[in-house]
């Protein structure tokens, strides 16, 4: 090699980010700001530990959301928004029946337990989010079982709206109860797996709802 020559090093690999679009990227920062509220509340969404789950910097997530603020209430809004559009897709699916009704109950199940909505919405009630955007969806739920309902009578006597309001929160709050304390309970009352527990328990209740909306 000749004297004082040197060499050119090869320049070290530059990871390249991959670039997102704009909908890609606001989708990608729900979808991590909405894990972190199943798992801690509304107070655990920070702006810098989202980025950092996505892989983007915090500007990035202010210029897509502007606050940390903007960025709760638009995970809110998602989460219960698809919430209620599972329980309205339910209702219009489900034809009357203890059996039909059973199953409309196992899938409000799965998404109030499973998904976690349940937890977020416990949350939300404890902190004050959404509370306003729950009631809305709530009285819509209502509306629908309701126009059902009055379908299904052909002709017989129309039943009263509180009637239909009680009877939804009475099988939403047995749901969402369950999607919390439904393991607890079930082990210190000796009902056995709480799994197996939770569809003999929703099994139950079909067939009471069942039995008092006929009247």
């Amino acid at each position: 090699m000749t004297k004082g020559v040197r060499r050119s090093r090869s320049p070290a690999a530059v990871p390249v980010r991959k670039r997102r679009t704009a909908e890609v990227a606001r989708s990608a920062i729900l979808d991590a700001a909405e894990r972190r509220l199943i798992a801690a509340g509304p107070a655990g969404i920070r702006l810098q530990e989202v980025a950092a789950d996505v892989g983007v910097s915090h500007p990035t997530v202010l210029h897509h959301f502007g606050s940390r603020e903007a960025l709760v209430a638009a995970v809110v809004e998602r989460l219960v928004t698809a919430l209620h559009v599972e329980v309205l897709e339910a209702i219009a699916q489900a034809p009357a029946g203890e059996g039909n009704l059973a199953a409309l109950l196992e899938r409000v199940a799965t998404v109030l337990g499973e998904r976690g909505h349940g937890r977020v919405l416990a949350w939300l009630a404890l902190s004050g989010h959404g509370a306003d955007l729950a009631e809305q969806r709530f009285a819509s739920v209502v509306a629908a079982a309701h126009g059902r309902r009055r379908q299904q009578r052909d002709g017989g006597p129309v039943p009263a709206l509180e009637d239909t309001a009680f009877t939804i929160l009475l099988a939403f709050l047995a749901l969402f109860g369950g999607s919390i304390l439904a393991p607890e309970l079930a082990r210190s009352a000796g009902l056995g797996d709480p799994v197996r527990m939770g569809k003999r328990f929703r099994a139950w209740l079909a067939r009471l709802l069942v039995d008092h909306l006929a009247r």
